[in-house]
């Protein structure tokens, strides 16, 4: 009897302490996450913290204007968030196997972070990106892959290394960014132009003998003082200087300078060692000049010399007035400190080097390769003088030496990564900041690159002297880029950055290693009829018509693709292309030739936009991809 009583009170007591707890803690107490951590290898990884960071936190960031400076409390979603909550947020901690709990979790949706104990590893994971729901892991054991890190002590081994062992990525042979910079007519072992038959299109007019004159010279101008023809002007007083191009006896490409204003000025010749860019719309020829390298004609692989605007005819000056000083009336070699190797390199070449010498000019290097485009350090063996595999993935000594256990903790997985971290990778050359030089080279005190796995805000305070583009790169509206090479300053203000489902990184979209054939290393195509790549995420727009209906009350009856309205081409990449395209009705429209990626949809009328007048605020987007159809002084 009396045990009976017993149970029936603590019974009792039971009940009324299940009433007394509050709603939350009933509704929230079975949630828990299990979980383990590991790298590629499977090794596990102890003294892991594993914090789940809400979905909604990021949500919220993402209504705030994003600020792009040091210390930023709100450009990078995940970390910035961490950083102001750690305390609140619910972690685990992994044992020596790798395995980790979380109990009481609330429902919701989370952001799966791993932050190692050590340096080891990288912060981050491969869950980091994707939110998930409490029903999502429930009963579930949820498996997290950490990125190696590289050691402060690591050395470059150049991409050939890299092949030897993961050839199923000799796909990136293809691609422009292993393309960009290459010897006139004999390219590299780690180069393949099978993608770009007109590749050398420019060259091959110069090989075979131009001559260009340079008149009328505008020192208002930017890099393009000149006017350039094929034909000498009209009037000869305006002709400053000529360069004739040929082919010398030992194959290589050269040009002699002379001078139209002093016949008594001795003509100078230069070699043409390497070809920049020829895949996408231009190609410049860099001239060497004691141990460096300068930019000098452009060809605008779609020029044509019955359009009346210079900036879009074949070939277009690019910096003539370094070859000649229209002050003195004399030829005169360019200015050392206006090289490629100052200027430009570093987010050209692997391994990216600048050392000042004693005799006051630089140096510039980049790991030597034996299958590298040129020798330019003079250590008697080529230079991989292009985007290699090191790049993204961090310098490969320690990886080359490790056991097979151990490979995987020596080398940086991007896809691993933070999505921030993963993001500044492309970003640091793909925005326009300014480093330690105050050029655009984002270089830190020491002339180097950031290291893969790097934080966006330790890349911000210690390889920027300038965070990102200054006014006039954009826009009148202050927000879409009008520069090149701004792709990650449009990104990092889109709705795929800061959002509580899917943060998305640069290689969701674009495929580094160039396996597939798609235009722009782009992971599936976005000019078909199923828009395949957009709708492999955005599924529930994948009927075109009824999506404009929506959106803009037309059903848009021809054929049109996402990008065409989300992706409108804002930017100008120096090579003409843009600037006023003629349709066939003979009414001109405007379009450039760099997408935004913003994924915005720009208004006309810019509403929101205070202080702007709209018919100035920026006349590409609404009318590069609706112009070929419609009318624009209709718009």
């Amino acid at each position: 009897m009396k045990k009976g009583l017993v149970s029936f009170i603590i019974l009792l007591c039971a009940v009324c302490l299940f009433y007394a707890i509050p709603a939350e803690s009933k509704k929230t107490g079975g949630n828990t996450l299990k979980g383990v951590v590991q790298d590629v290898s499977g090794q596990a990884i102890d003294k892991v913290v594993v914090y789940l960071i809400p979905s909604k936190d990021v949500e919220s960031m993402a209504k705030t204007p994003i600020i792009v400076k040091r210390n930023s409390p709100n450009d990078e979603p995940l970390e910035d968030n961490l950083a102001a909550n750690i305390d609140n947020y619910k972690q685990g901690t992994t044992d020596k196997k790798g395995k980790f709990i979380i109990t009481n979790i609330p429902d919701g949706k989370y952001f799966i972070y791993a932050e190692p104990s050590d340096k080891t590893y990288l912060p981050g994971g491969d869950q980091s990106d994707i939110s998930m729901s409490t029903a999502d892991f429930k009963g579930k054991t949820v498996k997290i892959l950490l990125s190696g890190n590289v050691s402060p002590d690591a050395t470059y081994v150049g991409s050939t290394k890299c092949l030897t062992c993961h050839a199923k990525y000799s796909s990136v042979k293809k691609t422009l960014h292993k393309l960009g910079i290459a010897v006139p007519g004999k390219p590299s072992k780690l180069q393949d132009y099978s993608r770009f038959p007109n590749f050398n299109a420019g060259v091959n007019k110069l090989s075979a003998g131009t001559k260009f004159y340079f008149s009328g010279f505008d020192k208002s101008r930017g890099f393009d003082k000149y006017q350039i023809s094929e034909k000498a002007p009209a009037d000869p007083a305006s002709v400053s200087f000529t360069a004739t191009f040929f082919k010398d006896a030992d194959g290589s490409l050269k040009f002699k300078t002379e001078n139209l204003k002093d016949s008594s000025d001795p003509a100078r010749t230069y070699t043409v060692a390497m070809t920049y860019g020829g895949g996408l719309y231009k190609q410049r020829y860099l001239v060497k000049v004691g141990n460096a390298h300068f930019p000098f004609v452009q060809y605008n692989t779609e020029g044509d010399d019955k359009l009346n605007d210079r900036t879009r005819k074949p070939w277009r000056d690019y910096h003539g007035d370094w070859f000649f000083n229209e002050e003195k009336k004399k030829l005169s070699d360019p200015p050392a400190k206006k090289s490629f190797e100052i200027e430009c390199a570093s987010c050209h070449f692997t391994g990216y080097s600048l050392v000042h010498n004693v005799g006051g000019d630089y140096l510039a290097g980049a790991v030597s390769d034996p299958n590298g485009e040129l020798d330019i350090d003079g250590n008697g063996m080529p230079n991989e003088l292009n985007i290699g595999c090191e790049v993204c993935h961090g310098a490969g000594s320690d990886h080359v030496k490790a056991p097979k256990a151990k490979k995987a903790a020596t080398i940086v997985s991007p896809r691993k990564l933070a999505p921030e971290r993963a993001s500044v990778i492309c970003e640091q050359c793909h925005t326009r900041p300014q480093g330690n030089l105050n050029n655009d080279q984002p270089v830190n005190k020491d002339n180097r690159m950031l290291t893969p796995g790097t934080s966006r805000n330790d890349y911000l305070v210690n390889f920027t002297s300038r965070e990102d583009a200054k006014q006039s790169d954009f826009w009148p509206d202050g927000l879409h880029s009008k520069s090149h090479h701004q792709q990650g300053t449009d990104f990092i203000k889109s709705k795929k950055y800061r959002n509580g489902n899917h943060i998305i990184i640069c290689t969701d979209c674009h495929d580094p290693h160039g396996i597939t054939e798609v235009k722009h290393q782009l992971r599936g195509e976005v000019r078909d009829e199923k828009n395949s790549l957009c709708v492999s995420c955005h599924k529930n727009i994948a009927d075109i018509k009824a999506h404009t209906a929506a959106k803009v009350g037309v059903a848009h009856t021809m054929k049109i693709n996402c990008v065409d309205c989300h992706n409108p081409k804002t930017m100008q990449t120096g090579s003409g292309k843009g600037k006023g395209l003629t349709r066939k009705d003979g009414k001109n429209y405007w379009m450039n030739d760099i997408s935004s990626h913003i994924f915005d949809v720009p208004r006309k009328d810019n509403k929101g936009v205070k202080g702007v007048d709209p018919a100035k605020a920026m006349p590409i987007p609404y009318t590069n991809a609706c112009g070929s159809c419609h009318n624009i002084e209709g718009l």
